[in-house]
């Protein structure tokens, strides 16, 4: 459960909180906040005095149906601001979200030290290169089809089995290319009807096979405002209360907009098991 992130080890038996920067205009939630050099550091700046142990940056929203950006535009809107940040903070931990291995290189070039892939190198041929030439931790996320395409009627037989299934394969192509710092991401509301969400997190303990760290990003997200008929700006309690069951199912990194809250998530989950 320890990760090398160039050269500083992460401790995941203890859970880490990962906020989410988004430098796109069209983001499900905070899309087009962020725009700015001054307004991403005064964002980042919040983050670590709430607590976050790692920041997230991508400029190409996954939204269901997201407008397609250019491999260069992505770039453009991650790789200069990376830079900038790790300048600022230089002991801070980035991950870049992205599926384009050119993308991947440029930000990890840039300052970041996680690979955060929402396709698992589906949408990419060079981003199963990217991973193994770059060697630094590898997020491998569940999701069918494209962002543009990933909700048009996902079925499967067993959700949890078939994305055991399919981190399984993954697994054994990443072990045999020799990359050993792999986390799992579910992909709540990627190609995830409402039913197979909540089926796949109520058996989440599950997955990985209990020897990969499980990344959980319910942030917000359409599982919860459309469960409550409310909408994602006010889905936080929601994500409160899955963000301390995902604890409690083993979650080892939660991925929120609302680092604050996560943090007292945590800080009760921890109190819970005689931590403080």
């Amino acid at each position: 459960m320890t990760i090398n992130c160039n050269g500083r080890l992460i401790d995941l038996n203890e859970p880490k909180i990962m906020g989410i920067l988004n430098t796109t205009p069209n983001s499900f939630y905070d899309g087009g906040r962020h725009q700015s050099v001054d307004l991403i550091l005064e964002k980042i700046a919040r983050y670590l005095t709430d607590g976050a142990d790692i920041i997230d940056i991508g400029g190409y929203s996954t939204k269901p149906g997201a407008e397609i950006v250019s491999e260069q535009e992505e770039i453009d809107r991650t790789a200069p601001i990376i830079e900038k940040i790790t300048k600022e903070y230089p002991e801070i931990i980035i991950s870049i979200d992205t599926f384009r291995g050119n993308v991947a290189r440029e930000a990890v070039n840039a300052g970041a030290s996680i690979i955060n892939d929402v396709s698992g190198w589906e949408l990419d041929n060079e981003m199963f290169n990217a991973i193994v030439d770059l060697n630094v931790p590898y997020i491998l996320m569940h999701m069918q089809g494209t962002p543009q395409t990933m909700q048009d009627n996902p079925i499967y037989k067993d959700v949890t089995l078939e994305v055991n299934e399919y981190f399984s394969t993954k697994i054994a192509q990443l072990k045999a290319a020799k990359v050993n710092d792999i986390i799992l991401d579910p992909g709540f509301g990627f190609a995830k009807t409402l039913e197979q969400n909540y089926e796949l997190f109520n058996k989440m303990e599950s997955l990985g096979f209990g020897k990969f760290p499980l990344l959980v990003g319910i942030s917000r997200k359409s599982m919860i405002y459309n469960l409550l008929s409310s909408t994602p700006e006010n889905a936080l309690n929601g994500t409160s209360v899955l963000n301390m069951i995902a604890l409690q199912k083993g979650a080892k990194i939660l991925r929120a907009h609302d680092v604050q809250e996560a943090k007292d998530t945590l800080k009760i989950y921890n109190a819970l098991k005689g931590k403080y």
